[in-house]
């Protein structure tokens, strides 16, 4: 389950962490802080939506 949590990771990360620093550019905030404090909100929040979904895969087999 680890090896799927980590092919996982590096898709919903990037794509959390991408839609996070677009959702910070669309409000305005167009310095380096905030984006780079977006796109680690994103990457961190995709740790438990990881282990949530490879879990449901994992129960489905």
């Amino acid at each position: 389950m680890f090896r799927l949590a980590f092919i996982l990771h590096l898709f919903i990360g990037s794509t959390l962490a991408g839609s996070a620093v677009i959702a910070a550019l669309v409000l305005g905030q167009d310095s380096l802080q905030p984006i780079l404090f977006a796109a680690a909100v994103g990457f961190l929040t995709a740790f438990p939506v990881t282990w949530l979904v490879a879990r449901r895969l994992y129960s489905h087999r």
